[in-house]
């Protein structure tokens, strides 16, 4: 079986062939039920493009869109490929699109086994995939011994994992996820999840993702996208939204956070934890299994970073990171304070409360030390590059 966190699974051969590296540029106004939507974005080519928002947003309603399934005006074009423009008069339906959906639950056919279920997804090609791109589609979504079993003798995971290597061997030149894992549990959630990252560097493809779970968009997405009542509120790299404290409403207060990046340099069996160089310090993270060498992507949620204005000692945090405030915004409606710390060239979020802020005469500029309690890491905060 093939480990989901095995990086190499990121240089296999793509399946999707190389076409332009533009944008994915969407234009659409009108009305879906009782929600206005006027969305305009342009999302990279490349990666995971994260469409984020809460119940109601206009989430799905976006990418049912781009899919041709329902019907706003406007303009939707892949790369180089419009498949809307109604000022010229083009739309292709949804079955003239290269794409892939993934739907909330997997939509298999019962009548099928796993390899009826994922070479149909091959139906519409004028060849079939080679036995080498289902071999490596197979490999990395670990469903080799899978394959001649009935789909109803699957968990939801492994349903999950057959309904993206459907949608793949179509070979899409665009994934469109619309909440693959709001039907399953955090067990499955976090079976799944490990191969989910894999995707888009798998195959070179692009892919919409939808999610109301910012810690499942920040483990995934490369570019984020903030939808509310229709339309889109901010778009850019997740890390540059993720650490913009305006947005905090938008995010989510509780989950709010940094991704940070480092270079694993050593492990301490005993103990049980790897050490990551991150700017002036060096992170002990529980449980971490990378090799030596290789660049990890922390998340860091707000919550989980205090402050000092000194130095401390004869403390059980073993994180310790030092800094300068770069901006400071207080919640007028409830007892807290949001702080942005530049560390270098990133930075780090803290969530304390105002009365804290004050007492100790935090300001912008003023250097502090940011304490991380090695505790706040688990699997899911931790993902490889």
């Amino acid at each position: 079986m093939t480990d989901p966190d095995n990086n190499s699974a990121a240089r296999l051969t793509p399946i999707g062939s190389d076409r332009s590296q533009s944008t994915i540029a969407i234009r659409l106004s009108g009305t879906i039920g009782d929600l206005l939507m006027d969305v305009a974005m342009n999302a990279p080519m490349t990666g995971v493009t994260g469409l984020f928002g809460p119940s109601g947003s206009g989430k799905t309603s976006l990418l049912r869109c781009v899919a041709g399934l329902t019907r706003l005006q406007g303009f939707v074009s892949i790369g180089d490929d419009i498949w809307q423009d109604d000022a010229s008069g083009v739309f292709r339906p949804p079955h003239d699109r290269e794409l892939g959906y993934v739907f909330q639950d997997a939509r298999l056919f019962r009548h099928l086994n796993v390899r009826g279920n994922l070479m149909f997804g091959a139906r519409r090609l004028s060849s079939p995939p080679s036995p080498d791109d289902f071999a490596r589609l197979v490999e990395l979504l670990s469903l080799g011994r899978l394959l001649d079993r009935s789909v109803e003798r699957l968990s939801g995971g492994e349903q999950q994992r057959v309904s993206i290597g459907r949608a793949l061997l179509a070979r899409p030149r665009l994934l469109l996820m619309d909440e693959p894992l709001s039907a399953v549990d955090r067990a499955m959630k976090d079976e799944v999840l490990p191969y989910l990252e894999n995707l888009s560097s798998a195959f070179s493809i692009p892919i919409l993702y939808v999610s109301h779970d910012i810690s499942e968009v920040s483990r995934l997405a490369d570019w984020l996208v903030l939808i509310a009542r229709g339309r889109v509120t901010a778009e850019g790299p997740l890390d540059d939204l993720l650490a913009r404290l305006d947005l905090n409403p938008q995010t989510g207060r509780f989950e709010a956070g940094v991704l940070i990046s480092g270079t694993v340099t050593g492990h301490d069996d005993a103990y049980g934890f790897g050490c990551v160089a991150f700017e002036n310090a060096v992170l002990k993270i529980p449980g971490l299994s990378a090799p030596v060498g290789s660049v990890v992507r922390l998340r860091i949620r707000a919550r989980d970073v205090a402050i000092a204005t000194e130095r401390p000692s004869g403390i059980s945090i073993r994180n310790i990171v030092a800094g300068s405030i770069q901006s400071i915004v207080s919640e007028a409606d409830s007892a807290f304070a949001e702080i942005l710390i530049g560390v270098g060239g990133q930075r780090l979020r803290a969530r304390i409360t105002r009365s804290a802020c004050e007492e100790l005469g935090l300001a912008d500029g003023r250097q502090v030390f940011a304490l991380i309690k090695s505790v706040a890491f688990d699997s899911r905060a931790t993902i490889a590059r």
